[in-house]
């Protein structure tokens, strides 16, 4: 979209207070995810449960300075405002305005199961064969679909829409804004079933979508479906899918002893390989085929495509758990169909025994006899060695089970009971509604079961990442690094608390550890430090922020977001060579830079590079020599630039060392866990990390005794050695054993002694009084010190922390 205030206030029959000529070509609804302030306009979505309104003030701290909203602020200056009577409705009503006025072809998605899996198939099928628009995730309802629409722009020739609704009338109003010209009818379940008086009902509301549908494909395995659609729309265009032999488009083989799949495409066959040959796959599959051949795709195409169709991100995990468990988590929905698949998804795993956690299906109209009849022939097949029942109904029915079957009214009750944590060596699947909070019971089972912890002091953390925007100035933002899992401490963790605190970017090094905060919540900017060509994709999918260092890298991520269909400036970093030789651009490569970048649809956000020895005094020579180098090269950049992107090179020891040199932004990593190679920095740190364990066991072992592997100590006297449950596969290097390194118990140092094992090691308490089982032992925090710890070991702090292992628990503290 692309309009002027006065345009929107116009079609929409809305006051303007303010600036009538801006443009706007975004509308953003959450605060919290605003990635451009540029013609973007937040409108705050008022609803039965929430108010946008509260968020207003947060949109406009981020820069936002138009806003959409049912009642005018104003105490917020310098803002324009959109003053509507009903915030959805005139999303809706803006929407209905530039579809109809767009010359784009539509596809409608609705249904009950498949709806985002097509859309994406779809969209991975199509987008180079015409320029193609989607909606973003699943953004399909009274909200969703008109946000979605409003993405589409003069370009586009082909837009794939999904459509959701739940309550009965839903669909005519979403019918009222867009009328695809395919209609697409997925898999009618029991989703949102019990919000109408039958199923007919129904399946007559999604109906309503294709209203003016020139062509209709629907899977025609439901009956009820078949008649109504060969009722309502004789007219029309009109192809089935599915299973059936009455289908236009059916499977002629599925045997699995072949590897091809032969479809039976009205006159025609069409033969692919399959490597998943569950029914939703299939099912999925079919839709797919007919869709492409309506848009004269060739069949050789319409196989290739299939070929190198990407897999789309279920809602399934499968996650590591305790006792050598794998824990298939599946406690987002449960109908029929979705338990279906889930029960499908566990066929993939070798394990021989399998448990189930299943509950209550909510929102279905049926009766509950036949339901829960239809559910246990589902599980019996499964052969479950046992079955976990939650609710008041599916309990009643028991006795349909042929596992052994334990029953529970919640989740807590059965946390609170112990055959869930004595399973060994099995698959469990967790299959329940969300307002039974499953979740839970996954987080009983993937926790770490050890006594040896990884205690991070996020105040500590706040105290440090002050301490040094203390030495800077109040304009310069800062990034702080949680690659390698924030050195070790947890990403996640450490990222959400910074986010809550403001942090202005984050730094990973990976795409993958962007990914997985972006899927936990965070949604401060995240810059990859090393962008692998795998993961471009990923990095758009997620908005996360490339590091570009070389010409071959600019053109691939290039190439990756014109083929995503990415239609707005996408946000890049350069990395310049200063003089590490490790990555980025060099002198004589910036004006073919300069070059590449003049007609590619990108924004650089920022120029940076990276001090090789800024902790080093006796390399400040080069150190400088860098800093020359840096502004030198940064600055003819930004000069042929058309944007003014920000600057930095300074990581932690160059704010304390070199800050005169902060530029626009600067870089904090073990800086803000309290270490500095300074030592009056240091002092004014506190130390974030304090890695303990417990004494197992107390022996006393006589004169001339050996311990441990291999007899490498032995005693001298009648000694007191203390076993505690830490060894090398936590993290400690073998290396520091044999009194070479030490460990704190009561404030004292103590000698390690022995070979460290892998699970287990021994150290000398002679010198500690009243020592006694299960008493603390600080592997290290401040005595000994981590930088002390890591002398012991002859390496750095960063190595220290990224080698603890993932066994060990963190455990996050606030003093």
């Amino acid at each position: 979209m692309n309009y002027t205030i006065q345009q929107i206030a116009d079609i929409t029959d809305t006051e303007v207070i303010g600036d009538k000529y801006l443009s706007i070509k975004n509308i953003a609804f959450d605060s919290r995810i605003i990635y451009s302030t540029k013609h973007t306009a937040f409108v705050a979505i008022n609803t039965k449960k929430n108010s946008g309104e509260k968020f207003i003030e947060s949109a406009i701290d981020r820069g936002i300075n138009v806003i959409i909203s049912e009642h005018h602020y104003p105490q917020f200056e310098n803002v324009t405002w959109i003053i509507v009577k009903n915030s959805i409705e005139f999303l809706q009503k803006l929407a209905q305005f530039h579809f109809e006025h767009s010359k784009i072809q539509s596809i409608g998605i609705t249904g009950s199961n498949g709806k985002t899996i097509l859309k994406e198939w779809l969209y991975q099928c199509l987008w180079n064969e015409f320029p193609t628009v989607k909606s973003p995730k699943s953004f399909n309802s009274q909200i969703g679909l008109p946000l979605s629409l409003l993405q589409i722009n003069s370009a586009h020739q082909l837009g794939i829409f999904e459509v959701g609704i739940s309550m009965p009338d839903e669909m005519q109003r979403l019918e009222n804004i867009f009328h695809p010209q395919i209609g697409l009818l997925t898999h009618i379940g029991t989703a949102h079933a019990a919000n109408f008086t039958s199923e007919e009902d129904l399946i007559d509301e999604k109906l309503k979508l294709f209203k003016d549908s020139e062509v209709i494909i629907f899977n025609g395995d439901n009956q009820i479906v078949f008649n109504k659609i060969n009722s309502l729309y004789s007219g029309k265009k009109l192809i089935s899918y599915g299973f059936d032999e009455a289908n236009d488009v059916r499977i002629k083989n599925n045997n699995s002893k072949n590897e091809n799949v032969v479809v039976q495409y009205l006159g025609e066959e069409i033969i692919f390989p399959v490597h998943q040959r569950d029914e939703a796959t299939l099912i999925n599959a079919l839709a797919l085929i007919t869709v492409l051949k309506q848009l004269k795709i060739s069949n050789e195409k319409i196989v290739d495509k299939i070929n190198s169709l990407k897999a789309v991100e279920m809602r399934l995990e499968a996650i590591e758990g305790i006792k050598n468990n794998i824990i298939i988590n599946d406690s987002f929905n449960l109908d029929l169909d979705s338990l279906k698949t889930s029960l499908q998804f566990l066929n993939e795993y070798k394990k021989a025994k399998k448990s189930l956690v299943l509950t209550d299906i909510i929102g279905v109209n049926a009766n509950s006899k036949e339901l829960y009849g239809e559910v246990s022939e589902l599980v019996n097949d499964q052969n479950f060695d046992t079955v976990f029942l939650i609710g008041e109904k599916i309990t009643q029915f028991k006795y349909l089970f042929k596992s052994k079957t334990f029953t529970f009214i919640d989740a807590q009750e059965l946390i609170d009971n112990k055959h869930l944590t004595e399973i060994e060596n099995q698959i469990i699947l967790l299959k329940g509604a969300r307002k039974f909070q499953i979740e839970k019971l996954k987080d009983l089972l993937e926790l770490r079961k050890h006594d040896t912890v990884l205690e991070v002091n996020l105040n500590a953390i706040l105290h440090n990442i002050n301490y040094h925007k203390s030495l800077l100035k109040p304009t310069t933002k800062m990034m702080a690094m949680v690659k390698a899992n924030a050195y070790g401490l947890g990403s996640y963790e450490i990222s959400e608390f910074l986010q809550h605190h403001h942090i202005d970017y984050l730094g990973v090094a990976y795409a993958d550890e962007g990914v997985e905060l972006r899927k936990k919540g965070i949604t401060t900017p995240i810059v990859v430090m090393n962008p692998e060509q795998h993961s471009y994709d990923a990095i758009i999918q997620y908005n996360l922020e490339p590091e570009i260092y070389s010409l071959r890298v600019l053109e691939l991520f290039y190439d990756s977001v014109q083929k995503s269909g990415f239609d707005k400036k996408y946000p890049i970093h350069i990395k310049l060579e200063t003089g590490m030789h490790r990555l980025g651009f060099k002198e004589y490569e910036l004006d073919q830079l300069i070059q590449s970048l003049v007609h590619k649809n990108l924004t650089i956000q920022s120029v940076f590079s990276h001090l090789s020895s800024s902790d080093i005094p006796d390399e400040k020579e080069f150190t400088m020599k860098q800093l020359k180098i840096f502004e030198k090269n940064s600055s003819y950049l930004i000069e042929k630039l058309n944007n003014r992107p920000f600057r930095h090179i300074l990581n932690s020891s160059g704010i304390t060392n070199y800050t005169d040199y902060q530029y626009d932004l600067v870089r904090i990593g073990i800086g803000m866990l309290g270490e500095s190679s300074d030592f009056e920095i240091q002092k004014q740190l506190q130390s974030t990390v304090s890695f303990k364990t417990v004494i197992s066991q107390i022996s006393l072992v006589e004169n001339g005794e050996s311990v441990g592997y291999s007899r490498k100590y032995k005693t001298d006297h009648l000694t007191k050695i203390a076993t505690i449950p830490v060894g090398y596969a936590d993290g400690i290097p073998r290396l520091i054993g044999n009194e070479v390194g030490n460990v704190g118990i009561h404030k004292t140092l103590v000698p390690i002694v022995g070979n460290i094992c892998m699970d287990m090691m021994m150290i000398n308490v002679d010198s500690v009084s009243n020592v006694k089982e299960g008493d603390t032992v600080t592997v290290f925090n401040s005595k000994p010190s981590l930088k002390e710890f890591a002398g012991y070991c002859k390496t750095i702090t960063y190595e220290v922390l990224t080698s603890i292992s993932p066994r060990v628990k963190r455990i996050y503290i606030k003093d």
